[in-house]
This record gives C-alpha cells, sequence and structure tokens, in this order.
C-alpha cells in the first residue's frame, strides 16, 4: 500500500498534520501504538489540568469565608476526583477517534518497528505489514528523564505517569525537579493538603523563565507551606518500613511516603531506520529550519525534536510541514513557510498563581546588548483581580528602548495562560509600545493589567503610584 505521506505518532503534533493533510487533499496514513492524543490528551496537558482544577476549587473553597460564605466540612473523595480525571481524558480522546474517523483518515494502530528507504519511497514496517510513502513525519514525542540512581518503580518513586495513576494521596510528597511539571504537581497536592518538598539543583524555581517572576512564585509556594530546597541535590536514599529517607547535600534529611522524580523529559525514538538513520543531538532529532532532518523528505516534529516541548510547539510545526510538503509536492518554489521562532512561543506553567510567559526575559534581553524598557503592573492595582479575590500577581513587558518592540511578555497570576495570548500576538506580529497605546481594553477585566504595564514602559500607567 503506497501513500504520498506517512506520520508515525497520533499525538497532538501527528494527528494534527494528518488532519491539515485531509483538508488538503493529500492522503495521509498516521500511525499511533497506543491511543490518538499522545502524552498530551492521555497523560500530561489534559488530566493535569483536570486535577489543576479540581485542586484551586478546594483550595478556594476553604478559603470562602473571605467571601462572607460559611462551608463546613470539607472535605473529597480523590478516587472520584480520579475518575473525573479519567472521564475528562476518555470524553476528548474518543472525540478525537471520531473526527479521525470521520473525516476517513487512514489510522493504523500498531507500532512501527522500521523505516527503510529505497531511492525515492520509504518503507515502513509494523509487525503485521509494510506500507510506502513519499514522505514521512516523525512525530514519536518524548519519555520521563529517569536520575541514574532512582529508576522510576511505580511505588517509591513515581514519573508524572504514576502520579495520575494514584488512588489516593499521600501525607507526604518530595518533588525532585522544580521546573514546570514538579510546580505543577506540587501546586496540585498542595491545594489538596499534601505537605510537599521540592529538590531543586538550580537556584531558582522555573529556572528558564524569568528571574523575577520564578521568585514570585517561590514566595507564593511558602504562603501555601510548600518547602524548596534550592541549589541541592540527593546524595543518597533508603528505603524504611514503607518511608524513603532523602539525604541532601546541604546535609538536611527528608523522610517522605513517595518521590516524584520530574527532571525532565527525553526525545523518544524506538524505530529502527534501515539505511536512512536521521543524524540525533542529545537524543533528538536534528531539524532544519522547515522541519526536515538529515534524510532528504523525512521531516521530525514535537518533542522528538527537542526545541520547545510543549503541545502547541508540535501542533504549529506540524501545519507548517503539511504546507512544505503541499509545496514539494505541487512543485511549488514561489511560496515559502515562515521561520518558526520558538522563543516567540508561548509557555504555559499551571501553578496556582499561574506562569506564564512569552519571547525574551529580562536576563536574555540584557545578555543580547539590547537596551531596554521595563514595564510592570500587579494584580493588587486591578479592580477585577480585588473582586475575584486574586491579587497576588504581576505582569511584566519588555521592550526594545530603541524600535519600541515588545520583546517579552511575563506573568504570574490568575487566568495568566489565557491573558499570554496577548503578549505572543504582540511579539509575534512586532507591535510597538506606540501601537499597544491605540488598544482600548474592557473594564473591568484582568487584561486592564496588561495595558496598564504597557503604559508603564512610558511611565504612564494611570494606576501605579
Amino acid at each position: 500500500m503506497t501513500f504520498r505521506v506517512a506520520i508515525i505518532g497520533g499525538g497532538p503534533g501527528g494527528y494534527v498534520t494528518a488532519i491539515r493533510f485531509q483538508q488538503k487533499g493529500i492522503e495521509a496514513l498516521l500511525f499511533e501504538k497506543e491511543r490518538l492524543g499522545g502524552e498530551c490528551l492521555n497523560w500530561g496537558c489534559i488530566p493535569t489540568k483536570a486535577l489543576v482544577k479540581i485542586g484551586d476549587l478546594y483550595n478556594e473553597i476553604q478559603h470562602a469565608e473571605k467571601f462572607g460564605i460559611n462551608i463546613e466540612n470539607i472535605g473529597f473523595d480523590y478516587r472520584k476526583i480520579g475518575d473525573r480525571k479519567n472521564d475528562v481524558v476518555e470524553k476528548l480522546v474518543s472525540g478525537l477517534e471520531f473526527i479521525i474517523k470521520k473525516r476517513k483518515i487512514n489510522l493504523i494502530s500498531q507500532k512501527v518497528i522500521s523505516i527503510q528507504k529505497r531511492e525515492s519511497k520509504f518503507t515502513i514496517k509494523t509487525a503485521e505489514q509494510s506500507y510506502e510513502a513519499d514522505y514521512i513525519v516523525i512525530a514519536t514525542g518524548s519519555r520521563p528523564a529517569e536520575l541514574p540512581n532512582m529508576k522510576f518503580d511505580g511505588e517509591n518513586f513515581l514519573s508524572s505517569r504514576h502520579i495520575l495513576t494514584l488512588t489516593e494521596l499521600p501525607k507526604h510528597l518530595t518533588i525532585i525537579g522544580g521546573g514546570t511539571i514538579g510546580c505543577e504537581f506540587a501546586s496540585i497536592c498542595a491545594n489538596l493538603g499534601v505537605e510537599i518538598e521540592i529538590i531543586e539543583l538550580l537556584p531558582n524555581l522555573l529556572n528558564n523563565e524569568d528571574r523575577e517572576i520564578g521568585k514570585k512564585l517561590h514566595l507564593a509556594f511558602k504562603k501555601k507551606g510548600i518547602k524548596t530546597h534550592l541549589n541541592t541535590k540527593v546524595n543518597e536514599y533508603r528505603i524504611e518500613s514503607g518511608k524513603v529517607f532523602l539525604k541532601l547535600t546541604d546535609g538536611k534529611e527528608i523522610v517522605t511516603e513517595k518521590v516524584l522524580i520530574s527532571t525532565g523529559r527525553i526525545p523518544y525514538c524506538d524505530i529502527e531506520f534501515e539505511n536512512c538513520q536521521p543524524e540525533t543531538e542529545r537524543q533528538a532529532m536534528s531539524i532544519n529550519d522547515e522541519m526536515e532532518t538529515t534524510i532528504e523528505n523525512m521531516f521530525a516534529i514535537g518533542d522528538v525534536t527537542g526545541k520547545l516541548m510543549l503541545a502547541h510547539t508540535a501542533s504549529k510545526q506540524g501545519l507548517l510541514v503539511a504546507e512544505i510538503i503541499e509545496r514539494r509536492i505541487n512543485q511549488n518554489k514561489d511560496t515559502e513557510s515562515y521561520k518558526l521562532i520558538y522563543q516567540n512561543i508561548p509557555r504555559c506553567t499551571f501553578t496556582e498563581p499561574e506562569v506564564a510567559s512569552v519571547g525574551l526575559t529580562q536576563e536574555q534581553a540584557e545578555e543580547s546588548g539590547s537596551e531596554i524598557e521595563i514595564g510592570k503592573f500587579t494584580y493588587m492595582g486591578n479592580g477585577k483581580a480585588i473582586g475575584l479575590g486574586a491579587t497576588d500577581g504581576m505582569i511584566k513587558v519588555i521592550a526594545d528602548k530603541n524600535n519600541r518592540k515588545i520583546l517579552g511578555m511575563h506573568i504570574v497570576g490568575a487566568q495568566a495562560t489565557e491573558l499570554i495570548t496577548a503578549g505572543s500576538i504582540m511579539i509575534n506580529l512586532g507591535l510597538t509600545i506606540n501601537e499597544l497605546h491605540k488598544v482600548v481594553y474592557a473594564h473591568p477585566t484582568l487584561s486592564e493589567i496588561i495595558m496598564e504595564a504597557v503604559e508603564d514602559l512610558d511611565k504612564v500607567a494611570i494606576h501605579k503610584i
């Protein structure tokens, strides 16, 4: 069986690419060995956000008295919480399966064992059959990184998948890694009453984010009672009587019930390439600006490329690849796709308060040698935030002093992950401070914090003292 395109992996990169090819009238073959949706829908973005909602709601109910509402005997059933999380996942995954079926996209629910190239054709083999394609798109994703001396066992040492299968929460959870995944689970579990300690090797939580924003989250975590051990790692451990004893480099010892290891993710591809092995760097497939690997007509998208490991990165890469392959099929050399700038893709962390960013951090902007302006405004000065009781947060905007274009936006606070799209539009369209002064923001909304932060770039924010 011969197809124009074969897509390996049905996550947010692969399935989006398959649908776009179908929309373009290009016959594509989609392989997925598990269920459609990949890590994002089944084990990552969606189930964790279902838990984020529960954690935030439970935390808000506990503080309902400040709104004049008296609630007694608050409690929860974690098994039912897990059931709801699973229902959310099932609804989305089954919905996606329905879309793929209705669009008559060729789906092969088998593991790809090998890919071979003969002249201009690729042969894709599963345990049951062989298929041919002119173009290949690799979208096999990533896997959680293990520590050399702490292998995942599902009992004492948990991956991000393991923790989602728990039927009851531990009283004490230690999280190794203070990045996005670690901080999200810290926030979820702390809101549900779990005692949390985070061990982070680097000097800040969310160390890749703007330093000031990371410190704000650290302070918010401290208020929640989350303990953090920065510039620290585990020297040794032992397991006794169902407890894990962790000896830290600073001499402290933590006694915990379970350890979540969230030290990042590793690009993953277990396909055997026969005479067409693409080059890799640190296990990530090397790609050019068109997402093409070192093998002609073989593309790679998503986490397997090791670029910015986010679902929406994979989707956007896939949409661009569909354009590029369509152009090659039609031999249209007159048009070109735009180059994807990974720094300008929004990054979101669903903690409480939320963190979101796009573009350069202050540190990166200063290191680039640009003269910059910085505008800030806090949630405390916003009427909607005060009404919501969500005054813990700020928005920070960075602009080039000379051309006055926005270079970065960084938010910590309520609905940060929704508000950040405004920053993405500003940066990706190259808008200037002068152009943004023309925008009218609805009142009362949290988006007015963006308005005041932009105005603060010219030191004209109305409600800032």
